[in-house]
C-alpha cells in the first residue's frame, strides 16, 4: 500500500490513485488549506506568538452538539509534545491520538478510523518528536537484548549517518549491509519480534530497519519510525486505504523539534 504515497511538493504525502466515482479535489483542497493552517500554527508557536485562537466561552458553547475537527493526529503521549499547542489550534480543530512513541494497537487504529469516517476528516497527521524517551528506552532495551545474545549491534551498524531528511523503504533496502550483518539483523528481528513489551516489538523493528541501513543517529531511529508507522497504520487498515485510494485521506508524516519549536516534515 506505501506504493500509493509519495512525497508531494506540498511537503506532505498523498495518494495518487483516483476513483473516477468518485469527486476528491474538495477534500484535497480541505487538507492542503488544513495543513498550512498547521504549519502557520506552529511558526507563531516556534517564535513565541502563539494567538491561542478558538478557546472562549463561545466556541465552547458552540461545540456542546458535536465536533467536526479538520484533522486526526497521531502522536507521542510525551507531555512536551501536545499537538493542540505546538500547531496553536483551537478547541474542536483536530481529533488527537496519543501513545508513547505513538505506538499502533486495535484502539489507536479505531480511532483513527472513527475520526476518518464518522467526522470526515481528510489529513491525518503521525507526529513523532525529537528526544523521544519511548525511542531511547527502546534502543536502551534493543542493546541488553544484542548482549544477552552475544551480538554486536555497533559492528553490524558501522556507518553513522545522523542527518537524513527523508526516509524512503527503497533506500533503506539499497543501504542494507553484507550477509554477515544480516544474519545478525534476522537474529535480533527474530528476538525483537518476541518481545513482551509492544513497545519494543514496533519501535525496536523501526530502529533494527534503521541500523540496518546505517543510519545510527538517534534522529534516523525517530524518522525510520515515523515512516513506519505510517505505513504499519496504512497496512492494518482498511478503511485508511480506502481514504488515500480515493484520495479522500492525506497523511503526513512529521517530528516535533524540542529544540527550536518546530514542525520538520517527513516523506517516504
Amino acid at each position: 500500500m506505501t506504493d500509493n504515497i509519495r512525497y508531494d511538493d506540498g511537503d506532505f504525502l498523498n495518494a495518487q490513485i483516483s476513483n473516477p466515482n468518485d469527486n476528491p479535489i474538495s477534500d484535497e483542497y480541505t487538507a492542503n488549506a488544513t495543513w498550512g493552517r498547521m504549519l502557520q500554527g506552529n511558526a507563531r508557536f516556534a517564535c513565541g506568538g502563539a494567538e491561542h485562537p478558538r478557546q472562549d466561552k463561545q466556541t465552547r458553547e458552540s461545540l456542546i452538539d458535536g465536533q467536526h475537527p479538520d484533522a486526526a493526529v497521531l502522536s507521542c503521549s510525551d507531555s512536551r509534545v501536545p499537538p493542540e499547542i505546538l500547531f496553536d489550534q483551537g478547541l474542536g480543530d483536530m481529533f488527537t491520538v496519543r501513545t508513547a512513541g505513538q505506538i499502533l494497537d486495535d484502539a489507536v487504529i479505531g480511532s483513527l478510523e472513527y475520526a476518518v469516517t464518522n467526522l470526515g476528516v481528510s489529513l491525518l497527521v503521525v507526529l513523532g518528536h525529537e528526544h523521544c524517551g519511548a525511542i531511547g528506552g527502546v534502543v536502551a532495551q534493543l542493546d541488553i537484548i544484542a548482549d544477552n545474545a552475544g551480538i554486536d549491534l555497533g559492528a553490524a551498524c558501522a556507518a553513522e549517518v545522523t542527518d537524513s531528511a527523508i526516509i524512503d523503504p527503497v533506500t533503506l533496502n539499497e543501504n542494507s549491509g553484507d550477509s554477515d550483518a544480516d544474519d545478525v539483523f534476522d537474529i535480533m528481528n527474530d528476538l525483537v519480534a518476541a518481545s513482551d513489551s509492544i513497545l519494543v516489538r514496533s519501535a525496536g523493528a523501526s530502529i533494527l530497519a534503521a541500523r540496518e541501513a546505517r543510519l545510527c543517529g538517534t534522529d534516523d531511529f525517530e524518522r525510520v519510525h515515523i515512516a513506519r508507522t505510517i505505513e504499519a497504520l496504512v497496512n492494518r487498515s482498511d478503511i485508511l486505504q480506502q481514504g488515500l485510494a480515493s484520495q479522500r485521506l492525506t497523511i503526513v508524516g512529521a517530528r516535533y523539534l524540542l529544540t527550536t519549536g518546530e514542525i520538520e516534515v517527513l516523506s517516504f
